[in-house]
Order: C-alpha cells, then sequence, then structure tokens
C-alpha cells in the first residue's frame, strides 16, 4: 500500500504554516499554533482519528486569532487532500456521536469531491481559553474547501462550551478515521458510480 502521507506549506503576508500528516498513523501529534485551546482540538484529530499531525503556525495573534485557525483548516485540508490521493479503497463515509458530560455532538464526512459545510453548534460561550468559538466555524470552513469534503456538523446537547466543542472535534476525528478505512471489500475500487470522486 502505498503510504497516505503528506505534507503542505502555507505562506501568507498573516501566517506561516507547515502541516505534516499520516492518516494511517497512531495518533501522534505535534502542534504549535499559538492558540493553546486550539492545539487541545487539534490533538483530538489526531488521537481520535488514529492520524499522525504534525503543525506549526505562526501568525498574526496580536490581532487575533482568525487568521490562524482558518489558514490552519485550509493547509490542512490541502493536506489531506494530497494524501489521500484517488481515493482507491477507501470507504468514503464516516460518522460518529461523541458525548462528553453533558453535551453530545454527531459529525458526518463524506470525501466527495464537493466541498459543503453545514454547521450546527450554539456555542454557550463566546470564548474557549484563548480561543474564539466563532472560529471553529471558520476552521471547518477552510477545511472542507480544500480537503473536498462535505462535513455535516451538530451539536445535540451542551451546556459548556468546552465540552460542545471537545465533543465535535473528537466526533470529527472518529467520522475521519470510518471514512478513510480502507476497505478490503473494495480493493482498488472507487466509491462512486461516476467512477471517480
Amino acid at each position: 500500500m502505498t503510504a497516505r502521507t503528506a505534507e503542505v506549506s502555507r505562506n501568507t503576508a498573516e501566517t506561516r504554516i507547515t502541516v505534516k500528516v499520516n492518516l494511517d498513523g497512531t495518533g501522534q501529534s505535534k502542534l504549535s499554533t499559538g492558540i493553546g485551546f486550539f492545539d487541545h482540538m487539534l490533538d483530538q484529530i489526531a488521537r481520535h482519528g488514529l492520524i499522525d499531525l504534525d503543525i506549526h503556525a505562526e501568525g498574526d495573534l496580536h490581532i487575533d486569532g482568525h487568521h490562524t485557525v482558518e489558514d490552519v483548516g485550509i493547509t490542512l485540508g490541502q493536506a489531506f487532500a494530497k494524501a489521500v490521493g484517488d481515493k482507491k479503497g477507501i470507504r468514503r463515509y464516516g460518522h460518529a456521536y461523541v458525548p462528553l458530560d453533558e453535551a453530545l455532538s454527531r459529525v458526518v464526512v463524506d470525501f466527495s469531491g464537493r466541498p459543503g459545510l453545514v454547521m450546527h453548534v450554539p456555542f454557550k460561550s463566546g470564548m474557549i481559553g484563548n480561543f474564539d468559538s466563532q472560529l471553529a466555524f471558520e476552521f471547518f470552513q477552510g477545511f472542507v474547501n480544500h480537503a473536498f469534503v462535505t462535513l455535516h456538523i451538530d451539536n445535540l446537547r451542551g451546556e459548556n462550551a468546552h465540552h460542545q466543542a471537545e465533543t465535535v472535534f473528537k466526533a470529527f476525528a472518529r467520522a475521519l478515521r470510518a471514512a478513510l478505512e480502507l476497505d478490503p471489500r473494495s480493493v482498488g475500487m472507487i466509491p462512486s458510480t461516476k467512477g471517480s470522486l
């Protein structure tokens, strides 16, 4: 099997980002974005998706975290698109429900080749540590636009914003893991009646 790995860099006047991914990893991570809670959420993607992630970002945090979070999403999406390749043999679809105390989230992903995001997460707080909760949407929008996936995210219950975010990112990780898993019954096959994704 060809290694499903990728390294992508993005350098703008606002951010300098390098992302390395191994879709068949063991959940190891090296994360440095300058936003502690965001690093914690990216670590959930690695650990629960069994995806090795190495993300180094330097951004204009003296303004706010917007450009850094959005551009990490963009760069991570580009890395996923590169690593997954032609998508032969993957399951394509993945979904997961994840609870954390009072919070419960559902995430469904399709490696469809068509970017689309539907996200309903009524965060109970504007800030989670030094992370603006509005930026969760910007991260996932950047990711779907460049990974070319359809992504539905729903926080079904939750009173604590930290719990809400953590269930979303953990469910995202689990859904990715399911969708990217190689199906032994469809080796070498593209999971689409169109013959391409």
